[in-house]
């Protein structure tokens, strides 16, 4: 890695435009740590590397790991049939939906953001008020009595239903409510310090809020946008430094035990994505496995929402980690792609 050239990249990268921060790191240490643009537009007040960032649907592996810590304790089991698991009605849901299938976005359940269907997210919150959606179970009117969308295991289809359900699965085996059991036993045994499900209208300081920018040049809040407070699918907040501290208490074991990090990571299935080039991306639990050549070239977490953007990714024959948080509509793709092109300018 040549590190000043690597600067400059993520600083050009800032200079076009980019709104948000970035964590690089190289054999543990940091070589880039930036941010840019604000935080609060209205006020004026600048993203930090502290800010805490919306990461959409990168909280998909939180969710993950919470039900392999129960698998993990002899609480679940990953063949567990979720209809034996939850005491809610699913009246055309195929019995045969196990954990595995939900965790590996292949039981076909239906998804309430489908987004072959559906393209604009507020579309969802006409009848039912994103401000009202601050439980898991606030979003299951949103699917519960839909029809399949395909045979369980047929194939990958990206759903957002699924995790729902997963959280609602860790509910009901803790009883405890989903976001303080990732709390407790995710987010503070990683040393995630700065993160959690914070509620739109009680953000904390050091929050950015979420921006979507218009055609017509002007821009608005996404606080309209999304659900008031994240769930199991997507939408807990984090700084640069905490991203980074998941990845590293994760992968030093310190959240699962060495089996269960091991088939979390395992390409469980390919993921075929509509409009992408790529054909080795795979999914394993709550994670995106990008194989080149047979071997594993980096385990790599996304999500987007209207006015929030995360990549990250850890590069394992590399030695490297990138973290790209951005309080912007499709802010992260452009400096997650820059920063991953340098990296691999020399292979």
């Amino acid at each position: 890695m040549n590190v000043n050239r690597l600067r400059r990249v993520v600083a050009d990268q800032g200079a076009d435009g980019f709104t948000g921060a970035v964590l690089v790191r190289q054999e543990g240490h940091v070589v880039v740590e930036q941010a840019y643009g604000a935080a609060n537009r209205s006020e004026g007040i600048p993203n930090s590397t502290k800010t805490r960032f919306g990461i959409a649907s990168g909280a998909k592996l939180l969710t993950a790991v919470a039900i392999n810590q129960l698998v993990d304790a002899g609480q679940l089991t990953l063949d567990a049939r979720l209809l034996d698991s939850l005491p809610f009605t699913f009246p055309q849901f195929d019995p045969g939906v196990t954990i595995h299938h939900l965790l590996t976005h292949t039981a076909g359940v239906p998804d309430y953001f489908d987004e072959n269907v559906i393209e604009n997210f507020e579309d969802l919150w006409v009848d039912r008020p994103m401000y009202r959606i601050r439980q898991l179970a606030d979003f299951l009117p949103l699917f519960q009595d839909r029809p399949m969308q395909s045979d369980v295991g047929e194939r990958f289809q990206y759903n957002n239903s699924g995790y729902i359900l997963l959280g609602l699965v860790v509910e009901q085996v803790t009883h405890q409510a989903f976001a303080d059991y990732v709390a407790q036993h995710v987010l503070v045994p990683a040393g995630m310090t700065q993160s959690g499900y914070f509620e739109m209208d009680a953000l904390p300081s050091r929050t950015a809020l979420g921006y979507i920018d218009l055609p017509d040049g002007r821009w608005k809040t996404n606080i309209y946008s999304v659900p008031a407070k994240g769930a199991a699918d997507g939408g807990v907040y984090v700084t640069v430094a905490d991203a980074a501290a998941l990845w590293d208490a994760l992968l030093g074991h310190r959240l699962l035990s060495p089996a269960s990090t091991q088939r979390l990571l395992t390409p469980h299935v390919t993921a075929r994505i509509p409009g992408a080039v790529e054909e080795d991306w795979h999914y394993g639990y709550g994670v995106w496995i990008d194989q080149r050549d047979g071997e594993i070239f980096r385990y790599f977490l996304m999500g987007y929402d209207p006015g929030a953007a995360f990549h990250s990714a850890v590069f394992p024959d590399l030695g490297a980690m990138v973290v790209v948080c951005s309080n912007q509509t499709d802010g992260a793709f452009g400096m997650m792609k820059a920063i991953e092109d340098e990296l691999t300018r020399a292979l």
